[in-house]
């Protein structure tokens, strides 16, 4: 129930009218009796968001696209890893200190060590974004050997050295063959998730296939790697791994980690 004693979490970001962080978060909230609400505020203002945030006192928020970079600059304080990347996704308001976290880098690497060893693999890192930004950090530091390619080359060149990998022309990548592709970009996501960021061809040496998408939960790259035989991670698993972190900072408890997964299913499927 609300009431004066609520804390409050928001989501910063533009568009946020299809985000199922709210669902996810609130229904954690319940199930653990904690007295918080998650809220989904549409922003281009970055700055009176962050103004407003604090004066209010909100216990925290998310940040989605465009903010994830150019809140970095704008915060009091941020976690070393979160500066590392230069990207945050996650603020904790302590007493009036805005402290800012990247939960997406951590989540997307343990979905993947669900399923593989990183160190010494080969990995084709698709995009040149933020979220393809904390999964390069994360990646070098389970010493795997990525490879950033990115439609706009320059992009990739730039974000390969702030990381210290290498980086490629997209059209080479069927001649790379990685044992493991991550598609970071936005291809294949609702409401155009007709369209794969790869040819099939790239998929005849059976790499593993990480997908960040998570909207629609079956991507046609996911179909096409599973036509072709390659195991998958879909982003459904990095999405839950970031949002049960983000839980922890913001309330000190762990996640209901099985009933969140539950309420972003239900989502999904309407």
């Amino acid at each position: 129930m609300l009431d004066s004693k609520t804390k409050l979490i928001s989501l910063l970001g533009h568009p946020v009218e299809h985000s199922i962080g709210p669902a996810m978060h609130n229904a954690a909230f319940k199930e653990t009796g904690l007295n918080f609400v998650y809220l989904a505020f549409d922003t281009t203002h970055l700055n009176t968001a962050l103004a407003a945030m604090k004066g209010l006192n909100f216990r925290g928020f998310s940040v989605t696209i465009p903010h994830k970079q150019k809140i970095v600059e704008l915060l009091d304080r941020v976690d070393p890893l979160a500066a590392k990347i230069l990207a945050v996704n996650t603020v904790v308001n302590e007493n009036g200190v805005l402290v800012g976290y990247n939960t997406d880098s951590d989540a997307a690497i343990n979905a993947l060590k669900g399923k593989i060893s990183l160190s010494g693999k080969k990995v084709a890192l698709l995009g040149a974004g933020g979220a393809s930004r904390a999964i390069a950090f994360g990646l070098q530091q389970e010493k795997a050997l990525t490879t950033i390619f990115n439609r706009t080359f320059e992009k990739a060149k730039s974000l390969a050295k702030a990381v210290g990998c290498e980086y490629s022309q997209f059209e080479k990548l069927e001649s790379f063959k990685p044992e493991i592709i991550i598609n970071a970009t936005s291809v294949g996501m609702s409401p155009k998730s007709a369209s794969s960021p790869v040819d099939k061809r790239v998929l005849k040496n059976k790499p593993l296939v990480f997908d960040v998408v998570y909207t629609p939960l079956e991507t046609v790259l996911l179909k096409q790697a599973k036509t072709a035989g390659c195991e998958t991670v879909s982003g459904l698993e990095m999405f839950l791994e970031q949002g049960a972190e983000q839980f922890k900072l913001w309330t000190g408890q762990d996640a209901p980690r099985e009933l969140m997964r539950e309420v972003v299913e239900r989502e999904l499927a309407k």
